[in-house]
């Protein structure tokens, strides 16, 4: 089910919503188009979030709406310093401009810039700690610790949902997600991102919805304060955000360690490693009013000398073994099972992915011409062969791919074996029927989801060769662990192959290659055979 666009959804300079004039264009987002306005009356400045509520289908728009009556309903009761504040919610009705009849505007304070943006803007290096870093992360935890008292659980909290106004004020924002506690924990559907949620977000899902409890803003202010604190840097190792979920779930598990950057100053490291305890039952000790008591006193001892920034990282004291390089993940589903997940997200992308970046490799498997280096005893396993039919100038691409995942099963060779089977390496292929396309027949709703920016061109194209291959890894990776984690080990690039056809539930379900996805599996095998030799 595609995004509602919000193409044609603007409002032009000088257009009047009540008292408010529209001065400019903000930005744009998949919920819809921001712009700056002013009071006529008192000359305030404010935001007016516009969204493209009359675009959507009725049940999508139901429930769009139902998110717009939340965020709301949350402003006008919190009325916290902390907490930005919703000054108004329009309906437009202007026979003048049918293209807008029946959008939605809210009216909200506004900030000159996002944690985010201070994270991104130029000369923030990794390792150094934003300005004022301290004073943000007490107006987060204080405007947590005021919704949490009110039975309000954010679901949200990320750098961008941060905002920074003209005089320092700090505002937690965007509160689509955010739900009245039911007892100890909420359903909202399966949204929200990657790097923010906690370990126990991936088993706590039901029908398409998450269950969240106070303990995941726990988890993401954790996330988010060491990320303050070292510029920008994730406590958890990985190239992308799914990389970097995947090493959380390790630590959860038990199976690997959690290590703060040594960036982080020593009045900080024990409060975010209690944020960052792996499930819910050990987190739940920190109530959100303890949490701010206790960013109180790291605040008042952050002055304290802290180890040298992009020094690396260390252990927490009884936290395990350290944290390797974890795996890239992502999934494609069921087809039903996909449109349904995807009618859930009401037109909303599925949890967004991060551009590859640092999990690439310096190395990427050409040689100096750019060519592969042929299959020898010194290759690295899976390495494709120079005399084999893989076009050269897809080479450099699929090893580079492959190398974004850590589990030695997905290699270039087999990368390379799934497109022949898939595509025969067209880059044009397509099966309108199945709607599927490209070189790795991604569905286009299904890789809008889970995209990979493979040629860093700030794009993500199914399309595109880079970016179809480098999300095929990403997901293949993604099953590869997802396998493992059921017990099943035996000739996993079938497994793979067959997954990618299906669904991992069904490969799971049937406890191997399903009959359907045979023949494809054996040409995939056959091939994979080839390129191994």
């Amino acid at each position: 089910m595609p995004e509602p666009s919000v193409s044609g959804s603007e409002l032009p300079v000088g257009y009047r919503l009540g008292e408010w004039r529209v001065t400019g264009r903000i930005g744009a987002g998949s919920w819809g188009v921001v712009h700056s306005a002013e009071s006529v009356d008192t000359g305030i400045q404010a935001a007016v979030k516009l969204l493209p509520t009359h675009r959507l289908p009725p049940g999508q728009r139901e429930a769009m709406e139902r998110l717009v009556e939340r965020e709301v309903r949350l402003s006008l009761e919190a009325d916290h310093p902390h907490v930005v504040r919703t000054r108004a919610s329009l309906v437009i009705h202007d026979a003048d401009r049918p293209e807008l009849e029946g959008a939605t505007a809210l009216v909200m304070d506004r900030a000159e810039r996002s944690l985010q943006d201070v994270l991104a803007q130029p000369g923030q290096g990794s390792g150094t700690p934003v300005a004022g870093a301290a004073e943000v992360l007490e107006g987060v935890s204080a405007g947590l610790a005021h919704i949490h008292a009110r039975g309000w659980v954010h679901g949200d909290l990320k750098p961008a949902n941060v905002l920074l106004a003209p005089d320092g004020g700090v505002w937690l924002a965007d509160f689509g997600l955010t739900v009245e506690l039911e007892g100890t924990h909420a359903y909202v559907p399966a949204l929200g991102s990657l790097d923010h949620v906690p370990p126990e977000w991936w088993s706590d899902r039901e029908g398409g919805h998450s269950v969240v409890r106070a303990t995941a803003d726990i988890w993401a202010f954790g996330v988010l304060a060491h990320q303050a604190l070292t510029g920008g840097l994730h406590p958890f190792p990985g190239g992308t955000a799914r990389a970097r979920a995947l090493a959380a779930q390790a630590y959860a598990r038990g199976s690997a360690g959690l290590r703060l950057d040594n960036g982080v100053p020593e009045c900080w490291r024990a409060l975010i490693s209690d944020c960052l305890k792996p499930d819910h039952a050990s987190r739940a000790v920190l109530e959100a009013g303890t949490l701010k008591e206790r960013v109180a006193a790291a605040c008042r001892g952050a002055d304290a000398p802290a180890p040298s920034a992009g020094a690396g990282t260390r252990d927490v004291p009884g936290a395990g073994v350290p944290v390797g390089p974890e795996p890239v993940g992502g999934r494609r589903a069921s087809r039903r099972r996909r449109l349904a997940v995807l009618a859930a997200a009401i037109g909303v992308p599925l949890l967004g992915a991060g551009a590859a970046t640092g999990a690439l490799l310096a190395n990427d498997g050409s040689g100096d011409d750019g060519k592969s280096p042929s299959a020898s005893p010194s290759a690295p396993p899976g390495t494709i062969p120079a005399d084999s039919d893989v076009p050269r100038e897809l080479r450099p691409v699929i090893t580079r791919a492959a190398r974004m995942c850590a589990d030695k099963e997905v290699t270039p060779a087999l990368l390379a074996a799934m497109l022949k089977a898939e595509s025969g390496f067209d880059a044009k292929a397509a099966r309108p029927r199945e709607d599927e396309y490209g070189i790795a027949m991604w569905t286009p709703s299904v890789f809008k989801g889970w995209a990979v920016d493979g040629d860093k061109d700030g794009d993500k194209d199914y399309m595109s060769p880079p970016d179809a291959i480098t999300t095929m890894s990403s997901y293949v990776c993604w099953l590869d662990q997802e396998f493992k984690k059921e017990g099943l080990r035996e000739n996993l690039p079938a497994l793979m192959a067959a997954g990618y056809r299906t669904s991992s539930r069904t490969v799971i379900d049937t406890r191997g290659v399903p009959a359907r996805t045979r023949d494809h599996v054996n040409r995939v095998e056959r091939y994979l055979k080839d390129y191994t030799r």
